[in-house]
């Protein structure tokens, strides 16, 4: 793969996850603000896109297993697999990670007033994810299943009672934007997770799962915002 300073980045990390690395590196954002050329991603943010460029043709040539080419996969596996794998990720994770975060902001949040604010930004993602997530489950993927039902049997599909699938898309596609800024003000607020000289290691536990916890929402993102809604509304289109 050539690449060019040109191309969008979102469709790029589609075509091969590995380059994600790279543009968490710089800091760009590949998952919510994905349909930018890198040429624009790095002119806001003041940097040489040569070097990125560059980079991205080294990690794509270095030698290695490829990358999980999720964009080949079936529009109803694609999304059973974000719903097997990320939703319940998320429900477990929130789960482990709160306790924790009582526990430190208790203990350190004194010396480290920090940690309440950014307790407030988790607990707020966690609420607003599980609702997210429900919506998904229950209006936005049983449509994308029954579009993907409707290709393999070539059938027709009549429009749904939200009008087009463009529009709990774009509401989704918002709240993915919302999201991924909150944990950005997370990983400020933890130094980019790096925890103090005085952190216990339940402090340094925290700050890995809250990383860990990230690095999944952006691929939970990319691959919905990256490849299963622009297929979902493509195939829609199809079948009308």
């Amino acid at each position: 793969m050539n690449i060019q300073e040109n191309q969008i980045i979102g469709e790029l990390v589609a075509k091969d996850y590995r380059t994600a690395s790279v543009f968490k590196k710089y800091g760009i954002d590949f998952c919510c603000q994905g349909n930018r050329t890198i040429n624009e991603a790095c002119e806001k943010k003041n940097i040489d896109s040569e070097s990125v460029v560059k980079d991205l043709d080294a990690i794509i040539q270095a030698q290695g297993e490829n990358s999980t080419d999720y964009k080949s996969w079936p529009l109803d596996l694609l999304a059973d697999y974000i719903e097997k794998k990320h939703h319940r990720y998320v429900e477990e994770k929130t789960a482990e990670i709160l306790p924790y975060l009582d526990k430190i902001c208790s203990v350190h949040g004194e010396r480290h007033p920090e940690l309440f604010e950014i307790k407030e930004h988790f607990i707020a993602t966690a609420g607003e994810l599980a609702k997210h997530m429900k919506k998904e489950e229950l209006i936005l993927f049983p449509f994308v299943r029954k579009l993907a039902k409707a290709k393999h049997e070539g059938a027709k599909v009549n429009a749904p009672q939200f009008g087009t699938i463009q529009n709990p898309i774009e509401a989704m596609m918002q709240e993915h934007t919302t999201e991924g800024d909150r944990f950005r003000k997370i990983e400020e607020l933890s130094n980019n997770y790096t925890p103090p000289q005085d952190a216990c290691n339940t402090y340094g536990v925290t700050l890995g799962l809250l990383k860990e916890f990230e690095q999944d929402l952006h691929l939970h993102i990319h691959l919905e915002n990256n490849i299963l809604f622009p297929k979902a509304i493509e195939l829609e289109k199809e079948l009308s």
